[in-house]
């Protein structure tokens, strides 16, 4: 999900084993601390309007309190949060549909006015 993100000009920030994964996987990604590792970190690149998607899929004790705080600032910031990397891929792939004028977006209810 993260090299298609990348593709499409998306720029990626991650944390610890993520930040070197990608990295070691070719994938251009900076890095941005976790809460416990101190300031400059991902809430305050949330609340500085610096990401504007979040995929967090959390592993480990210490991801436990860090998932906690982004899933609430994303949510107070309105931030669209997934947490599994199939909905990131699927994410990358709708977004890459719209970008391409591949798929034409509706609400619903105009969806189900069309299907009357």
């Amino acid at each position: 999900a993260a090299a298609h993100f990348a593709r499409l000009g998306f720029k990626i920030l991650a944390t610890g084993g993520t930040y070197e994964f990608l990295q070691s996987s070719g994938i251009p990604c900076e890095h941005v601390n976790k809460i416990y590792e101190g300031r400059p970190n991902i809430c305050d690149a949330l609340k500085n309007g610096e990401i504007q998607l979040v995929i967090n899929t959390p592993a480990g004790p210490s991801s436990k309190f860090d998932d906690s705080y982004i899933r609430k600032d994303a949510i107070r910031l309105k931030i669209p949060y997934l947490t599994t990397l199939a909905a990131a891929e699927a994410a990358a792939q709708g977004i890459e549909a719209i970008l391409n004028d591949e798929i034409v977006i509706h609400s619903l209810q105009e969806f189900h006015a069309m299907v009357k």
